[in-house]
């Protein structure tokens, strides 16, 4: 599937995604910087190579700019957490999912793991799921409790499936949610945008991740 975004226009066509949606987007936010976390979904290279059955074509795109958001949250001292979304060798946890896809990101193989650009540092967490959203069955909420977290920025990929999920389970847990436009990633145009507007709506803050590492500087955009 040909990629429906670029490194090149990603920018431009994340705007036109804020504009598209900007009547839905009406809780506009920042962050607080002392209480943020950001979550770093699922950038593994079953998602993200080309070649995998589960290629993500909106996912190389936002590799730099997830780059950025990790490395601003290190600058500022605030935590990164990382998810990987994998299945047991012997099928014992895949369920519903080892027919609904084709395909399965075995734990310990090499495409299971983060990307190198975003390697998480030894002192970051990295949580193994095994469904779309990073709070079901995993000890993130318990985590996220211990750190005293109240914001969280969600990034990486699926925009409408694992990214989604977890905003959505985020918000019902009563944390604020920022949702960058230009950090998440889908296999379709449609289903990107389709998500983008039904957070707005309902559940997040969808903005441009520049937004988010300027308050993270000292310097929020008005």
């Amino acid at each position: 599937m040909e990629p429906y975004v670029t490194v090149e226009n990603l920018q431009a066509r994340a705007r036109s995604w804020l504009e598209k949606i900007e009547p839905l987007n009406q809780h506009r936010m920042e962050p607080n910087v002392e209480a943020s976390v950001l979550l770093v979904i699922d950038m593994q290279p079953f998602f993200l190579d080309p070649v995998s059955p589960t290629y993500t074509s909106g996912g190389p795109a936002i590799v730099p700019t997830v780059q950025r958001l990790v490395a601003s949250f290190r600058r500022a001292g605030r935590p990164v957490i990382f998810t990987r979304h994998v299945h047991h060798p012997g099928d014992l946890d895949s369920g519903i999912m080892g027919w609904w896809w084709e395909g399965k990101c075995i734990e310990g193989s090499p495409e299971s793991e983060v990307i190198g650009e975003l390697a998480p540092l030894p002192t970051e967490k990295v949580i193994l799921k095994h469904r779309y959203s990073a709070f079901y069955n995993t000890d993130l909420e318990t985590v996220l409790r211990c750190l005293r977290a109240e914001d969280l920025v969600v990034s990486g990929v699926m925009t409408n499936l694992c990214c989604e999920s977890t905003a959505r389970d985020a918000y019902y847990r009563d944390y604020r949610v920022f949702f960058p436009a230009d950090a998440n990633g889908s296999v379709t145009e449609d289903l990107h945008l389709a998500s983008l507007s039904s957070l707005a709506f309902g559940f997040a803050y969808v903005s441009m991740s520049d937004e988010i590492i300027e308050c993270l500087a000292g310097n929020p955009q008005p």
